[in-house]
């Protein structure tokens, strides 16, 4: 039996994101990530105003389970999901909004600069944007341009992307090109969105997890030995890490 799933569905379709959240519950180390990673969207609230909470991207996760009152919506139409549309016309009334939550989705949207200026607009002063995406370490670079089906390239010109499907369209390296190496243009364009130095970080767990591609490598009972060599690594060698926690947060 091989290390890969077998996906007959096409990548853009419904059913295939409905596969993906069927696998990410089913396997217990990429539940667990996921909820490490809710659990920090949950932290964060004390930080934010009073709003609407809106989750972009939800596919086929769980984050209403861990925050019941936010809002979860994808550009597909999904079962369970309260809200469709997409990330570039958000149907939120100005400065509404008081936090914004995504995972793995910031990099599929086909233009940054347009969502970013729907950000600006519908977050409220002190709302904030937490994202969690594929990070350009050394050995995130490496994984992400060897052994996995999406484009990650740093070195794309600009901040837009094809728009062939939800999920078929993507460059990895989005977060990267937009807040890291064109910082100096986002502080410029986007003044009063105030980013957090960015926190890498994961090197281990979701490549042990298999994420929603392959098998899980390792038994159910290692997730927490994992876990804690997985934030050591993250802290003292972040050239190892897989993922990227961006934090923006709107000027008052």
């Amino acid at each position: 039996m091989g290390l890969k799933y077998s996906f007959d569905l096409a990548i853009d379709s419904p059913e295939r994101t409905v596969l993906h959240g069927k696998i990410i519950r089913e396997k217990k180390f990429t539940e667990k990530h996921y909820r490490q990673w809710y659990s920090e969207f949950e932290d964060c609230l004390s930080r934010c105003p009073k709003g609407k909470l809106i989750e972009l991207g939800s596919g086929g996760g769980f984050l209403k389970e861990i925050i019941p009152s936010v809002l979860t919506s994808d550009i597909l139409e999904l079962e369970g999901n309260d809200l469709c549309f997409s990330a570039l016309d958000m149907p939120f009334e100005d400065h509404s909004v008081a936090a914004i939550f995504m995972i793995d989705t910031f990099h599929h949207i086909p233009d940054s600069a347009q969502f970013l200026k729907e950000v600006d607009r519908v977050l409220m002063p002190g709302g904030k944007m937490l994202m969690i995406e594929p990070a350009n370490s050394i050995f995130g670079r490496f994984i992400y341009q060897n052994f996995h089906h999406e484009p990650f390239l740093p070195k794309a010109k600009d901040w837009t992307i094809p728009a062939s499907g939800p999920m078929s369209g993507a460059n990895g390296a989005l977060p990267y090109i937009v807040f890291e190496r064109d910082y100096e243009r986002f502080k410029k364009e986007f003044p009063s969105l105030k980013r957090s130095k960015p926190r890498y970080r994961n090197p281990l767990l979701y490549l042990l997890s298999g994420g929603v591609s392959f098998k899980q490598l390792l038994p159910d009972f290692t997730y927490e030995f994992v876990s804690f060599f997985d934030n050591i690594l993250s802290r003292f060698f972040p050239f190892f890490s897989m993922f990227v926690k961006i934090e923006l947060t709107k000027e008052r």
